[in-house]
């Protein structure tokens, strides 16, 4: 299978378009007047596409797995109030309005809370919804800034599960995100006391759940070299299994982690590539490793938008479907 998944923001990789196809060989075997019936795996390496014309070039592949329709979404953003927190204020606020843009125009509602459950289970705040402004998400910030406890799985289990006002906007048939934003370590001990509890309960909540993080970085990622004690590994572990963002809270600009996030819980009916193709005729995409052609002879399957560099797919994939687009994006003419 083609080994790239993309996940976080947007890492990609050079590598040829090659599978592993296993086989399936059967052996029978005499023993004893009784016939035994051995199955085994022969691995094969077979390159699928093959263009002289461009031998040797790089391909990238630009993927993501479908998100499934859902009935709009729920939002929590779930922040450290410690005092270290502040330096990071304009980029919190900065990232609620990116995530708020980059959410659908409607179906949507959002909520933030303090990573102190004693504070998020008594939480009475409105959510924002589709049409609210920059200066009440800001005024729901300041106003959720209570407490000093920085443990993000306690406060979200609070807040759903004890904080009655939680259930008066939340909606069962909506996907349910949870972003939490901290620069320290999670130490939650209370409700959710391991990030394997926190991931059992979250998985239990509704049949689409996801999770984002913006934390501190291990030392070699991190653009502020914080030290190993502050890395937020429970909260990247979490997000990493429900195949959400993790965004370094040192980066200067979140906006493409906060929309990565906001885009994994709609599916796609279009996909901006990373770079402009050597050839446009020469892109190729796979669901779930299989080959798919863009038109069938009538209808169109998928094409080419030169104009935004995007594919646009005219038949939607499925929901859970691996999708790969492979191209080269070096011409060889002129090296560029």
């Amino acid at each position: 299978m083609l080994a790239l998944i993309f996940f976080l923001l947007g890492c990609v990789s050079d590598h040829l378009l090659a599978y592993e196809i296993a086989k399936e060989e059967k052996e029978v075997v005499y023993a004893q007047d009784i016939y035994v019936t051995i199955t085994y795996e022969v691995i094969e390496e077979v390159t699928i596409i093959e263009d002289t014309a461009f031998d040797g070039a790089p391909i990238w592949v630009d993927s993501f797995t479908q998100p499934q329709s859902v009935n709009g979404v729920d939002i929590i953003w779930v922040i450290d109030p410690s005092g270290s927190m502040n330096q990071h204020q304009q980029r919190v606020l900065d990232g609620i309005g990116a995530m708020m843009q980059a959410l659908p125009p409607n179906g949507w509602r959002l909520v933030i809370i303090p990573a102190d459950y004693r504070f998020s289970e008594q939480e009475q705040q409105f959510p924002l919804v589709p049409g609210d402004s920059a200066t009440m998400a800001e005024n729901m910030y300041q106003l959720a800034k209570k407490g000093s406890f920085e443990a993000g799985f306690d406060a979200v289990y609070g807040y759903i599960m004890n904080n009655t006002y939680s259930n008066t906007w939340m909606r069962q048939d909506a996907a349910l995100l949870v972003v939490f934003v901290s620069d320290e370590k999670e130490q939650s001990n209370v409700y959710l006391n391991s990030t394997q509890n926190f991931i059992s309960w979250y998985s239990s909540l509704r049949n689409n759940v996801y999770v984002a993080s913006i934390v501190n970085q291990p030392t070699q990622q991190s653009e502020c070299n914080a030290p190993s004690s502050l890395t937020g590994s429970e909260y990247i572990y979490a997000a990493t299994h429900f195949g959400g963002q993790v965004v370094d809270i040192c980066s200067e600009d979140w906006t493409a982690g906060v929309t990565d996030a906001s885009n994994q819980i709609e599916p796609h009916e279009e996909w901006e590539l990373s770079f402009e193709p050597a050839d446009p005729s020469h892109i190729y995409i796979f669901y779930d490793g299989v080959p798919q052609p863009d038109t069938d002879g009538v209808d169109l399957f998928w094409h080419y938008e030169s104009s935004s560099n995007k594919i646009i797919f005219d038949k939607i994939p499925q929901a859970n479907v691996l999708v790969e687009i492979a191209y080269y994006y070096e011409d060889l003419d002129t090296g560029n």
